[in-house]
């Protein structure tokens, strides 16, 4: 049976669309931006703090849907500047085991919602 997930901990959703669903064990979580949830800020003072507030956002869907970024299965990830790839990846790779780390694309895009430099949205498995 399909679920919905909502958590206050990430940004609302702006459109048809929720925070997560999950269906026979895998959570399939929409694409974040860098929206501060407390506030409805969005961190663009630099990619490394963009990119952490969309992991953060990101981890706070996963632990509200008991699981976590080891369960994360694919990451698809939008960029606006391909010159900006390994700032991202650095701050990406802090979340992750490199050994046990999710399948991934990484695409640079040429807008993004509210001209951000970076989207993520991941597919996960739910912990048994």
């Amino acid at each position: 049976m399909k679920k919905i997930h909502y958590t206050s901990e990430a940004p609302n959703p702006v459109g048809p669309y929720n925070q997560a669903i999950s269906y026979n064990g895998v959570l399939y979580c929409s694409g974040q931006i860098a929206i501060n949830p407390a506030n409805g800020e969005l961190i663009t003072s630099n990619i490394e703090d963009e990119t952490r507030q969309v992991m953060e956002n990101i981890k706070n869907m996963l632990e509200n849907a008991g699981t976590d970024f080891e369960h994360v299965l694919k990451c698809s990830v939008f960029v606006s500047d391909m010159g900006n790839y390994g700032r991202i990846n650095a701050v990406y790779a802090s979340y992750f085991n490199e050994d046990t780390a999710p399948a991934r694309e990484l695409v640079e895009v040429a807008n993004l919602p509210k001209y951000v430099n970076v989207e993520i949205s991941v597919i996960a498995a739910l912990k048994s």
